[in-house]
């Protein structure tokens, strides 16, 4: 298992959640970020609040709750550390600096986030992790951030705005197990960005193909729960 990710108790690991240590080279905010391999262009500025959630349990109620492989869903309390609700300081938590942290994820103007796995004792896994910000650049500068370091993390090539996926995301698919990172089977891993919200899906699976395939077709379903970008 990987230090501060969820864990199925008594089970094997879940899909690692998105690495939260952020890349030094993303700690710096500025007033054009790149956000899934899109530039938003000029000064950062806030989403029309229309529709937005403005609490956790707001938030809660738009992640899907079904995924198209038909997986079951593990409930919350049976991961450690708990999937659900996650506040600025439980998502800090996961670094091994979560001072540090703290003050990166301020920066990006993190305000709450929702986590929810699906899977059974053995086969294939899925998670979806749903973050709100303050702004737009926010959110994009974090999905970026979250992709490049996973994708160093197993040690593979990152594809921006893949034909397999909507737009303003990046893919990475990790064929080879890496067992010292947690990982056991072929996975896929997708980080997006909409609006003022920074939206991840993992699953593993028999191979990368059908990884893939799950992580596209929970995208989609996510993306249209949210409000407008």
């Amino acid at each position: 298992m990987i230090p501060g990710r969820p864990v199925l108790r008594d089970l094997r690991p879940a899909p690692p959640r998105p690495a939260r240590v952020l890349l030094g080279a993303a700690l710096v905010a500025a007033a054009v970020v790149t956000g899934c391999g899109r530039s938003v262009d000029g000064v950062p500025t806030a989403a029309p609040p229309s529709g937005r959630p403005s609490t956790p349990a707001e938030l809660e109620r738009l992640v899907v709750e079904e995924v198209p492989s038909g997986l079951p869903r593990v409930p919350d309390d049976e991961l450690d550390p708990p999937a659900g609700e996650k506040r600025l300081e439980d998502v800090a938590g996961y670094a091994p600096d979560p001072a540090r942290e703290l003050e990166v994820l301020e920066s990006y103007g993190y305000r709450f986030g929702w986590e929810r796995f699906w899977g059974r004792e053995t086969g294939p896994m899925t998670g979806v992790f749903v973050d709100q910000f303050e702004q737009r650049a926010g959110a994009g500068a974090y999905a970026e951030a979250l992709a490049r370091n996973d994708a160093e993390l197993y040690a593979g090539v990152l594809s921006d705005d893949p034909p397999e996926l909507p737009a303003n995301c990046r893919l990475l698919t990790v064929e080879a197990p890496v067992p010292e990172a947690g990982l056991v089977d072929p996975a896929a891993f997708a980080w997006c960005w909409h609006g003022v919200f920074s939206v991840s899906v993992t699953a593993m699976a028999g191979t990368t193909d059908d990884a893939l395939q799950e992580v596209g077709a929970v995208l989609e379903r996510q993306l249209a729960l949210l409000p407008p970008a």
